[in-house]
């Protein structure tokens, strides 16, 4: 959708902000501009006959009667199909806490904008509308019993899709992540939040990490086969650590596919806690030393990435989604991930952004020197046949 397509309401409580704001949106082209004072008179128009029309909305957070943190909260349980820029004087931490609490109140966010706005910014958010927003609702998240996961472990339902990771001097493709998939024969495609956690909590997770582990080295053999030579990234939860045994046979599953452990990347998720970390370290030191790729995934959300950093021969550190959405836009972010960059420069490890989505987000990270990137600006996840095609067609950026 175009920004001249799109409907827009400016919830601002100052006159002259609001009059400013609508003179901006003239100029970009927006011509359905509709203006509340605060949070209840928006809320009145949303559910009012002219609802179906507002695509965004530009919401200050400062305001009398109903400010803008309680309005996203309604709009969050109204489940309302609107995105939202937020617009604030306030600090930009202040405004980064806003935006993540927006987020979880299931409200599309489409960036966060400290006045004074330029009319620069607000296009660049307006442009990220045609990028996340979807006008049928989404259904929500089926959710399934451990039995049922189980049963669909045996038949062999999970799948690995691959998202590609690309070079950012060379602009080539270098590899890709595994991300498990459920093609379940009534939901389709099931993502790994519906069934990740409870195979970690019930100790339930190593059938689907072999299974995974094994379906991608032989996607691997077979991208190698055609003359291309990328590295692939599966997940290892820090729960299956316990065992170990389990560096053994995770070398032995990839060498009986044929496949050299130095093209596989682990990626040690944080999705549980290190209890045991005597077993963990031999297991992780074992594996190293037979020549797989450590890779400390989702650097930064973890309760203990700083001491993981001390005690793992890893070779990747990759920077969480959340830390790179509008770093660019935000100082907080920016710092964050600049130093994160700079640490695996000094221990002489790789940088790997995820959740990269736009240009912008390309530019800033090339700025501040990171290595690899993945993330739908480059492209989704994609099963086995459609990442043969992706590398195939694939032109360095």
């Amino acid at each position: 959708m175009k920004i001249t397509d799109l409907n827009v309401m400016i919830l601002e409580d100052d006159e002259f902000q609001r009059n400013m704001l609508v003179g901006m949106l003239g100029t970009l082209g927006v011509a359905s501009i509709l203006d509340a004072s605060n949070g209840k008179q928006a809320l009145e128009i949303i559910h009012g006959p002219k609802s179906e029309a507002i695509d965004v909305v530009l919401c200050d957070l400062n305001m009398p009667e109903m400010d803008g943190m309680e309005f996203l909260r309604h709009l969050g349980a109204g489940h309302r199909n609107i995105a939202v820029i937020l617009i604030s004087a306030l600090d930009s931490k202040l405004l980064t806490s806003v935006g993540r609490m927006t987020e979880l109140y299931g409200v599309q966010l489409l960036g966060v904008i400290e006045k004074p706005v330029l009319p620069e910014s607000l296009r660049e958010h307006l442009l990220k509308y045609r990028l996340t927003t979807r006008k049928v609702p989404r259904a929500a998240a089926p959710s399934f019993a451990l039995d049922e996961i189980l049963a669909g472990i045996r038949a062999d339902q999970f799948v690995p899709f691959f998202q590609p990771k690309v070079d950012m001097k060379s602009g080539r493709l270098t590899g890709a992540e595994a991300l498990a998939r459920w093609i379940h024969p009534d939901h389709g495609v099931i993502g790994p939040h519906a069934f990740i956690p409870a195979l970690e909590q019930t100790g339930n997770i190593d059938d689907l990490t072999f299974r995974m582990l094994r379906k991608s080295a032989a996607a691997l053999r077979s991208f190698h086969e055609k003359g291309h030579r990328l590295t692939v990234s599966v997940n290892l939860s820090l729960v299956s650590l316990d065992d170990t045994s389990l560096a053994d046979r995770i070398t032995q599953a990839v060498c009986e596919l044929g496949v050299d452990p130095k093209f596989i990347v682990l990626e040690i998720t944080e999705s549980a806690a290190m209890t045991n970390v005597a077993p963990a370290l031999e297991n992780l030191a074992r594996l190293c030393m037979n020549g797989f790729a450590l890779s400390i995934d989702d650097y930064g959300t973890g309760s203990s990435n700083i001491q993981q950093l001390t005690r793992i021969a890893f070779s990747e550190l990759k920077i969480d989604q959340s830390f790179v959405k509008d770093f660019a836009d935000n100082k907080a972010l920016r710092i964050v991930v600049e130093s994160s960059i700079d640490m695996a420069r000094k221990l002489l490890v790789r940088s790997v952004a995820e959740g990269v989505e736009t240009q912008r987000d390309w530019d800033g990270l090339k700025l501040v020197g990171c290595d690899t990137v993945q993330g739908y600006f480059v492209a989704r996840p994609m099963d086995e046949a459609a990442f043969h095609k992706f590398v195939a067609d694939f032109l360095p950026f």
